[in-house]
């Protein structure tokens, strides 16, 4: 009797401790028509930088993929109570091409979003693995259109000069006081070609405010930084913000995001000041929520010339984009 009372209580415990771990499955499905210069329109399936699509022959880089809302992605997360205040947490994700369904992304094999596991409290969160950027995040606080793939900010400084993701990067994120927060990142030498790098934000939300300091630094690199804020003022949300990548690369980015009921309009214009150079590129974005995980986009990108340092040298392949698409949540 003694015995059947234990083994009824492990159980209960082990249905509590099961009760208290959750996997979800999760994903995003973007597909869209992309008219570009040179190139007929075509159908986009949501690839990013790196998808399917025509390539411009001056540089090597797709049309197709930049004038997508977001990259078509399926993930897995999970989260597991480890009890006393403690939580244990994972992340795969693998970039998709809804056009014909393969695999898209920067890193050899799956899952090349998404790879880490994380422990967290009250003293914060410790994070291992291929991840965002702290910088990324950082930027990604105050930027208008969610960090598309069509970003002035993204595509004309590349997410603080260091792009939105890296493989083996340990950090740690602060707990939020005050609406203060933080997160310092780490990559070891072996991991990173022999070059050490640190990468960091800090970031303050409070109601219409945000402002954030993204900073990354490579060993043999010198450091780049993006300062910017965003203010809501209910009729109309501002964003701006200064930016030096590391040398000669500087510049500024400013811009609105006007909403009307459902329909959502955002003019955003990013500026770099080079050595004998200037480059401007313009957004022009509109979205209508069709529900709360669905929306229709068009969006209009002209691409600033980077100072003819190739024939056409356009960071996103070509002058003018026109991108119109639907972006699924799931």
């Amino acid at each position: 009797m003694k015995k059947s009372l234990i083994a009824l209580a492990v159980l209960a415990a082990s249905g509590v401790a099961m009760a208290q771990s959750s996997v979800t499955l999760y994903g995003v499905a973007d597909l869209g028509l992309v008219k570009s210069d040179g190139v007929s329109a075509q159908m986009s399936g949501g690839g990013g930088a790196l998808g399917n699509g025509a390539i411009n022959p001056a540089t090597g880089l797709p049309y197709a993929g930049i004038m997508n809302n977001g990259t078509s992605r399926l993930g897995v997360r999970g989260v597991e109570d480890l009890g006393g205040g403690l939580k244990a947490s994972f992340n795969f994700e693998q970039g998709l091409n809804a056009e014909d369904g393969g695999l898209t992304g920067g890193a050899a094999g799956a899952w090349n979003r998404a790879a880490w596991l994380a422990l967290e409290g009250g003293f914060g969160r410790f994070q291992m693995g291929r991840t965002l950027n702290p910088s990324f995040y950082g930027v990604a606080a105050w930027e208008l259109t969610g960090t598309a793939n069509y970003s002035v900010v993204g595509n004309q400084f590349n997410f603080t000069g260091q792009g939105p993701r890296t493989n083996s990067l340990f950090q740690y994120t602060t707990p939020t006081m005050g609406g203060f927060s933080g997160t310092l990142g780490y990559i070891m030498k072996p991991d990173n070609g022999g070059n050490a790098k640190y990468d960091l934000n800090a970031i303050y939300r409070n109601g219409p405010l945000a402002a954030a300091l993204s900073y990354n630094k490579t060993n043999s690199m010198k450091a780049n930084m993006a300062l910017g804020a965003s203010y809501d003022f209910g009729m109309a949300k501002v964003a701006g913000s200064i930016q030096n990548n590391g040398g000669p690369s500087k510049g500024f980015t400013i811009g609105a995001t006007v909403p009307v009921g459902a329909f959502a309009l955002t003019l955003d214009i990013a500026r770099e000041n080079g050595t004998g150079m200037k480059n401007t590129d313009v957004l022009l974005e509109g979205k209508y929520a069709l529900s709360k995980r669905t929306f229709a986009y068009a969006a209009y990108y002209k691409d600033g010339d980077n100072n003819g340092a190739l024939p056409g040298g356009y960071a996103t392949g070509a002058k003018n984009h026109i991108g119109l698409g639907v972006r699924h949540n799931f």
